[in-house]
């Protein structure tokens, strides 16, 4: 197997593990047990960290199940591993897209109760720049707020959930397009942003439920299109999910509001 579709494998494998744990199956979504230095596949497990990234952290965010001290050390040793990009203004718009999602996963990753290991990676945000906020090239800005779907997450704020906020009608075109397009990875991450702005009591464009089921039967089998799903579902409050809030002094709490 090639290093991509080992990572890809283990992305998917990890993705999983998480949405278990929302589902309340099997506890918290284990990271280190998977990360042992000896192991072949240890590598990938880092990587897959990376890839899911903030994600890793929705069960205990949403659910308030408990994240170990050893599965945070394991997100901070992904971060040594893959070393962060740049994501100043000369940055390409992928690697600024990567600082906001690595932004997401830091600022969880500072706010996990028990762990006192280093934060390799700052959580000050990234510069905002106009590809955040010019909605002009509604496809291209929303295919951006797709890649950034891990922060649509009701404990981080900051300038990515400022676009949002301001951006129902893109997001609601965004998400149309895409089901119509039948690009359903697309579709389900833009609805999970608009999950988030119904949970903030932002009126929508659009009802979400109806795409909610139209994908549950159509989108397929991809374990991180299903965790995606199982996001927006317990953001629009869906009878199907399982769980509830709970008190946990191990679960990130949620971060004070970003600096712009």
């Amino acid at each position: 197997m090639s290093s991509r579709a080992a990572y890809a494998a283990a992305a998917d494998e990890l993705a999983s593990r998480v949405l278990r744990a929302l589902r309340g199956a099997g506890g918290a979504a284990l990271v280190a047990p998977h990360l042992d230095s000896s192991s072949p596949d240890a590598l990938a497990a880092l990587a897959a960290v990376r890839v899911i990234g903030a994600d890793t952290f929705t069960p205990h965010v949403l659910t308030g199940v408990p994240f170990h001290a050893a599965d945070a050390a394991a997100v901070a040793r992904s971060f040594e591993t893959f070393p962060v990009p740049g994501s100043g203004p000369s940055a390409r718009t992928d690697e600024r897209t990567a600082a906001w999602r690595d932004w997401a996963t830091a600022q969880l990753l500072a706010r996990t109760r028990g762990y006192a290991g280093g934060h390799p990676v700052a959580t000050v945000p990234p510069e905002a720049g106009d590809d955040l906020t010019d909605t002009t090239d509604w496809q291209r800005w929303s295919v951006r707020m797709a890649q950034l779907a891990p922060l649509a997450t009701p404990c981080l704020d900051g300038p990515v959930r400022d676009a949002a906020r301001g951006a129902a009608l893109p997001l609601g075109r965004g998400l149309t397009r895409s089901v119509l397009r039948r690009d359903f990875p697309t579709a389900v991450r833009l609805l999970r942003w608009l999950a988030l702005l119904r949970h903030d009591g932002i009126a929508l464009p659009l009802e979400p439920e109806p795409v909610l089921d139209h994908v549950r039967l159509l989108g397929g089998a991809s374990p991180r299109t299903a965790l995606d799903l199982a996001v927006a579902a317990h953001l629009l409050g869906d009878g199907t999910r399982t769980g509830s809030r709970a008190d946990s002094d191990n679960a990130p709490q949620p971060p004070p509001e970003a600096p712009a």
